[in-house]
């Protein structure tokens, strides 16, 4: 596949270092990296975002996730593979993400189960990071950035 456009990003001065500022700014929320990974990939399995999928599958595997776990992740529901927590952050993710698929953006049983597991503090990191990844996922996917651009 070859690109649309050159990435956004990088065609706005000042773009990409926003964005990763943004990214940073969650760290000391302390909502561990594995997660926000799995939130990453998630939100771009579910936008079909092939680069963010490709990039962020091999940052899982980077930090030693197992294969079980990182092919899992769209199926995580019928899987034993993930963390109460991580999967109140992959619900959230999910909701967030299909924001038209109902009435109901965010149901109240989806937010709660993720309040269970995260502070309010890590919940607003949660937020922050799924809007980020399907801010980068809404630039990607539209101009086609091919899988591995991104080293």
């Amino acid at each position: 596949m070859e690109a649309r456009l050159k990435n956004p990003v990088m065609l706005i001065p000042g773009a990409l270092q926003a964005l990763l500022a943004l990214d940073k700014s969650t760290e000391a929320a302390e909502v561990p990296y594995v997660t926000r990974k799995l939130i990453h990939l998630r939100a771009s399995q579910i936008n079909a975002c092939s680069v963010c999928v490709d990039m962020h599958a091999r940052e899982l595997k980077k930090a030693g996730e197992k294969d079980e776990r990182i092919f899992a992740v769209s199926a995580w529901r019928e899987t034993p593979y993930f963390t109460g927590a991580e999967q109140a952050a992959l619900a959230l993710t999910e909701a967030a993400t299909r924001l038209a698929d109902r009435s109901d953006a965010v149901p109240d049983d989806v937010w709660d189960e993720a309040a269970r597991h995260y502070d309010d503090k890590a919940l607003a990191a949660l937020v922050i990071q799924i809007a980020l990844i399907n801010a980068f996922n809404r630039l990607n996917a539209p101009t086609r950035q091919p899988v591995g651009a991104w080293g």
